[in-house]
């Protein structure tokens, strides 16, 4: 290649840069991502603990859902199934109250959901249940009505707000969630959520 080639080529390629360069510019901005809403952030966190809590239900067998430790003080605590149901009636009592809907009935176990229900399918049926339940109330929140008085979850006389049940739902599943890890253990069930992936 001569001199003059060259200088042709050179000239060439810083033309098409600078060319390239005008576009890129020309070209607007592209948009920040937009906010999460609130309705967004809450069905995501419920979408966690129950991407963790429903396998950790389902991981137990049937034959061991009325299992309660028993060696140290373990008097009187729930079984693993007691427990799986009381987490579901917690989370619709909530989801009711964010809601403004009229709280489930749950038979004379209150806390411990409905005493009638008592095989494995029926009480995941019912925590899945609970989980929508959470996902339907998370939809209706907003940055408006997030602090708004509701009424208590629990019947009691001083008022909840959405931010608080939800805050609420999350934490007192994994608190029991935590419990019925060690239950599963006690068995000789790896949690679901701890297994190594399959490769």
């Amino acid at each position: 290649m001569n001199k003059r080639h060259a200088t042709l080529a050179s000239a060439f390629l810083l033309f098409a840069s600078i060319s390239l360069f005008a576009q890129d510019a020309a070209k607007p901005a592209a948009k920040p991502a937009a906010a999460p809403t609130v309705s967004t952030v809450l069905n995501r966190q419920f979408g966690s603990v129950e991407s963790e809590f429903v396998p950790l239900a389902e991981a137990m067998p049937e034959n061991k859902y009325d299992f309660a430790p028993t060696n140290g003080e373990f008097k009187g605590v729930r079984t693993f199934g007691a427990m799986v149901k009381h987490v579901a009636v917690t989370n619709h009592l909530l989801a009711a109250a964010m809601l403004g809907e009229k709280a489930p009935a749950t038979g004379d176990e209150a806390d411990n959901g409905p005493a009638a229900m008592k095989s494995k399918a029926e009480i995941v049926a019912y925590l899945k249940d609970s989980f929508a339940h959470l996902h339907k109330a998370a939809a209706g929140a907003t940055q408006e009505n997030l602090l708004s008085p509701i009424d208590n979850a629990f019947g009691g006389p001083n008022k909840m707000n959405r931010l608080g049940a939800s805050i609420l739902a999350f934490g007192h599943s994994f608190d029991h969630y935590g419990q019925l890890v060690e239950y599963l253990r006690m068995n000789g069930i790896i949690p679901p959520a701890s297994r190594p992936p399959a490769k």
